[in-house]
């Protein structure tokens, strides 16, 4: 069992990486761009990062796909692939990088959904929220993978689940070649 910490979009408000990290204590942690941080920030080490159409140095990737506790990971911001109107260009990066998980931000809405055999995480903004869930000032995800599950909790910027938002994902094995 490993536990993930998801999260995007905080434009500059490094405080409270620092405070979720601290808190939720995750195994790993993945950031999906607009971070308005340098690639060289303390809070960076040990962690997944992307650069976000915000972000302006150059040292941080577009894309990563790293393997995390057996998992293919699949790590973009999305505005290159044109998250905003749907999935379609993202799910092809997924099958050519054979991802298992793809996480991504840029819309500042939360979103998870099984696509194809991917499961597409998007934490929604910590920072600067939008849409249905906008209220909640703020989410991040906490993922606790299994061998047979994912487990995906939304947590808001006090470190607190949402109860509503909270989904089981069964895990299927993509094709290796």
């Amino acid at each position: 069992m490993s536990r993930w910490l998801v999260v995007s979009d905080n434009h500059g408000d490094r405080d409270i990486l620092v405070k979720l990290k601290n808190q939720l204590q995750p195994d790993a942690v993945f950031h999906c761009g607009d971070s308005e941080m340098r690639a060289d920030d303390p809070w960076f080490q040990d962690a997944y990062v992307v650069q976000g159409n915000m972000d302006s140095d150059p040292n941080l990737p577009q894309v990563l796909t790293p393997r995390v506790a057996g998992c293919q990971v699949l790590l973009t911001h999305g505005h290159l692939d044109g998250v905003n109107w749907d999935l379609t260009r993202l799910k092809l990066r997924a099958d050519a990088a054979q991802a298992d998980v793809v996480f991504y931000g840029h819309t500042h809405q939360l979103a998870a959904e099984m696509v194809a055999g991917h499961l597409f995480i998007n934490p929604g903004s910590i920072s600067q929220p939008r849409g249905e869930f906008q209220a909640l000032g703020g989410t991040c995800a906490l993922i606790t993978v299994t061998a047979t599950q994912w487990d995906v909790q939304y947590v808001t910027r006090d470190g607190q689940p949402v109860p509503d938002l909270r989904f089981t994902f069964a895990r299927v094995e993509t094709q290796k070649g």
